[in-house]
């Protein structure tokens, strides 16, 4: 299973680390730009998401009609693009162009489809949490070297790194992805985006996919904003933002590991999004209000603490509490969910900053991490723990199956490329000949 998925995860990987390698310096670069404003140098930061938003649906149906492949390599010029335009812009508007031209290139969700694609069923909230993995890595990695590179090369150079990233994507999707079969399902029950929305774990996802995506934009508005102006009370140059982002870099790596496992093997992920939650509440409380430089880096490890805590398991997680056949509907609304946080998110940090102050942004935002708290703690769930039954399609009664209803049985589904049926039910729930019993041919 990790050799399908590692091609892929890597693909991911290259992807993201050319977006988050711009992360903690675009911020003070945009303001340099001639006719920026706080506002749209929020805008700037969280655009390539507004696109990105906009492009999930079109890119998962093109993927359906065209192929996988076809439309990640579509997703993946466009980044490239996108990164040459940014990386030559002049002024503000240009760098807008070319962020919005980074996010058109969608192709997050069309990648799950693909692992789903390539993974049985059973491994894919394994599969999920190593994409996840490997997304946290890149972001960790970008932030220890986004602002070293920058301060040497300069933040032009960082976007046509990027877009070399493209390009090794590109080769690794046709030297190392293999192409995915295509699988027909039959399901005993079909949901709709409305099932999805009121079920409170998936809601629940969805809302920390968001909310993680949204205050990862803000807070890289703010955090070099507020320790080279002045004005904030801190006047670090530059070149020692690296400072700041080193150690959080290596707190947030160090945490990952950990996170996960708890998360996944002793099945707590409710108990990991609290942690995190708490650390992303006291964090922007801490960077507001703090006039204290080891505090303020303080605050910022906690957020990395937070950020990298969640990244590995909010995937799995959407992929665990949702069925079969909503899988690629419930990554896609949290995705599209998350990348219009991301926009929302700089675009509030950029024009806080022009009407509000440093203290308030932090309060505010520390408000509304505690009813995210409250709300995650009184309505989320930890997902029960499932084991799933193959059998040959030709051995099932029909009549039985299309009756197979059991409060322990989470779905059925037929694969008829394989010619297999699926059962998922609660673990040690059933034995094999209880299941058998219930399905398999007089």
């Amino acid at each position: 299973m990790f050799k399908k998925v590692l091609p892929l995860s890597l693909i991911l990987f290259l992807r993201f680390l050319g977006l988050f390698l711009v992360l903690p310096v675009l911020s003070i670069y945009a303001l340099t730009l001639e006719g920026a404003t706080p506002f749209l140098v929020g805008v700037i930061v969280g655009g390539y998401a507004l696109t990105q938003a906009i492009f999930q649906v079109p890119f998962g149906t093109f993927s359906d009609k065209f192929g996988r492949k076809p439309t990640i390599l579509v997703g993946l010029v466009l980044f490239a693009i996108g990164s040459l335009v940014a990386a030559y812009a002049d002024n503000i508007y240009m760098l807008m162009v070319g962020r919005f031209l980074q996010g058109a290139g969608a192709i997050g969700s069309v990648v799950s489809a693909m692992i789903a694609d390539l993974v049985e069923e059973k491994q894919r909230g394994h599969a999920m949490a190593i994409m996840g993995g490997f997304i946290a890595m890149a972001f960790a990695i970008a932030m220890g070297l986004g602002p070293v590179m920058a301060s040497h090369f300069g933040v032009s150079a960082l976007f046509e790194i990027t877009a070399f990233l493209a390009l090794l994507a590109m080769v690794l999707l046709f030297t190392k992805v293999p192409t995915p079969p295509k699988i027909k399902h039959i399901y005993h029950k079909k949901a709709t985006t409305k099932d999805i929305l009121k079920d409170p774990n998936l809601l629940g996802m969805i809302i920390i996919n968001a909310m993680q995506k949204g205050l990862m934009t803000i807070a890289f508005v703010i955090i070099p904003i507020f320790l080279t102006d002045e004005k904030y009370g801190f006047g670090w140059d530059k070149s020692e933002l690296w400072k700041v982002y080193a150690p959080a870099m290596v707190a947030g790596l160090i945490a990952m590991g950990p996170a996960a496992v708890f998360g996944e093997k002793r099945n707590i992920p409710k108990q990991i999004f609290l942690v995190s939650i708490a650390l992303f509440t006291l964090s922007f409380v801490l960077m507001g209000t703090t006039t204290s430089s080891s505090i303020f880096i303080a605050a910022v490890i906690f957020f990395f603490i937070a950020f990298n805590m969640m990244e590995p398991l909010v995937q799995s997680m959407i992929s665990k509490f949702a069925k079969v056949h909503q899988k690629g509907a419930a990554l896609g609304i949290a995705n599209s969910a998350a990348y219009f946080a991301t926009f929302l998110g700089g675009t509030f940090a950029g024009l806080y900053l022009d009407i509000s102050s440093r203290e308030m942004l932090g309060l505010t935002i520390g408000a509304i991490g505690a009813l995210w708290f409250v709300w995650t703690l009184l309505k989320m769930k930890n997902p029960k723990r499932y084991s799933h039954y193959v059998i040959d399609h030709d051995k099932v009664d029909e009549a039985k199956l299309a009756e197979l209803e059991h409060e322990n049985i989470a779905e059925w589904f037929i694969n008829e490329t394989e010619n297999v049926v699926v059962i998922k039910y609660v673990k040690d729930s059933f034995t094999q000949e209880e299941l058998e019993a219930k399905i398999i041919k007089s």
